[in-house]
């Protein structure tokens, strides 16, 4: 190709004005969960549900101890389905955080979880107890009582 060939090619694009095509916009398509919520509520409502009322939260075990916790959730049921829908934010937590409030709700083989905790808690614990109990040995015992020299120091002042 010549060069002044291809200078009169490029004189010749014009950008806008009469006949220019116009640009195609890209859409940006925003991936969300609608649809999957939508399809949710469809078969829910097709199972007949129905919401209830009064639950504060939610706790599912774990066979590897830890529960998934659902604060103020909302729960809706399908007796006829046995069938449980529960929606709200979960986080997973350990079995002894929640231990004191949840003792209620333990089944037996939970239970069984919960004594192995205590068991490792315990052993745990017991290794920091005595690694302490070396370290008191540095500090001497307290041979004199304080109170007594105080009293002392006030009558004969």
């Amino acid at each position: 190709m010549n060069v002044d060939k291809l200078a009169k090619l490029q004189a010749q694009v014009r950008i806008g004005g009469k006949g220019t095509p116009r640009r195609k916009v890209k859409k940006v398509i925003k991936a969300s969960n609608s649809g999957d919520d939508r399809k949710l509520s469809a078969a829910l409502t097709k199972l007949g549900v129905q919401p209830i009322g009064g639950v504060d939260e939610v706790n599912m075990f774990r066979d590897d101890g830890k529960v998934i916790h659902f604060a103020s959730p909302k729960v809706q049921s399908a007796a006829n389905a046995n069938t449980f829908a529960i929606h709200g934010r979960a986080s997973e937590r350990e079995l002894a955080e929640l231990v004191p409030n949840i003792l209620n709700q333990l089944d037996p083989s939970a239970l069984a979880n919960l004594r192995k905790l205590a068991e490792a808690y315990q052993a745990q614990h017991g290794n920091a107890a005595a690694a302490e109990g070396q370290e008191d040995e540095d500090i001497p015992d307290l041979v004199e009582n304080f109170d007594s020299v105080q009293v002392e120091d006030k009558e004969s002042a």
